[in-house]
C-alpha cells in the first residue's frame, strides 16, 4: 500500500485535515493495520515539501493548530498516473512459505509438519475472513474476498508441495 499516494487520492477527493485523512484511510484501507498519526503528519510534511500538497488554512484545535491540506496540480498528476498503472502481479517467486519448506528439508526437519501447521493457520484466517465477509460492509466483503482467494491459492500450493516433498527433498539434499 502506498500511503503517500493514498493520502493524495483522499485529498483529491476533498481538502482535509490530517485527522480526517487518518480516519478515512483507516475506514477504507487500514483494516487490521490503522495508520499511526505520526505517519500521517510526516507523510503530509513530505508531500508539502515536494510540492504535492499545500496548507490552505491553519486554525486552532484542541491541541496543535489544525492544518487543512489541499492537493496541488503536481499531486493530482501523480495520483492520476498511479491510478492508471497496473499493480505488480503477485505472488513473487520467492516466498517465505517456500523458503521454510526448502530449509526444513535441507536441515532434515519435518517439512510436512510445517505444512500441516501452515495449513491450519491458513484455515483459521479463512474462517476469520469469512466471518468478516458475512457481517461486514461491502468494503469489508471485497477485502475479505481478496484475502480468501490468496489463501485458497496458498492452500492448493501447500497440498501440491506436500505431495512432492520426497522429490523436493532429493533435489535440495543430493
Amino acid at each position: 500500500m502506498s500511503v503517500p499516494l493514498t493520502l493524495l487520492g483522499l485529498l483529491e477527493r476533498e481538502p482535509s485535515h490530517g485527522y480526517d485523512l487518518k480516519r478515512d484511510y483507516d475506514a477504507y484501507f487500514g483494516r487490521g493495520k490503522p495508520l499511526p498519526f505520526g505517519q500521517v503528519y510526516s507523510t503530509l510534511s513530505r508531500l508539502a515539501r515536494d510540492g504535492k500538497v499545500v496548507i490552505s488554512e491553519v486554525g486552532p484545535g484542541a491541541g496543535p493548530d489544525r492544518k487543512r491540506y489541499i492537493i496541488t496540480d503536481l499531486g493530482a498528476t501523480e495520483v492520476d498516473q498511479w491510478l492508471t498503472q497496473p499493480v505488480e502481479p503477485e505472488p513473487h517467486l520467492q516466498t517465505v512459505l517456500f523458503a521454510k519448506v526448502v530449509l526444513s528439508l535441507m536441515l532434515d526437519r519435518p517439512a510436512s509438519d510445517y505444512l500441516d501447521t501452515q495449513r491450519s493457520s491458513h484455515l483459521q484466517r479463512m474462517r476469520e475472513l469469512t466471518e468478516i465477509k458475512r457481517t461486514g460492509s461491502l468494503v469489508d466483503a471485497l477485502l475479505a474476498d481478496h484475502g480468501l482467494y490468496h489463501l485458497e491459492a496458498d492452500l492448493r500450493w501447500i497440498e501440491m508441495t506436500g505431495a512432492r516433498l520426497d522429490a523436493l527433498r532429493k533435489t535440495v539434499r543430493p
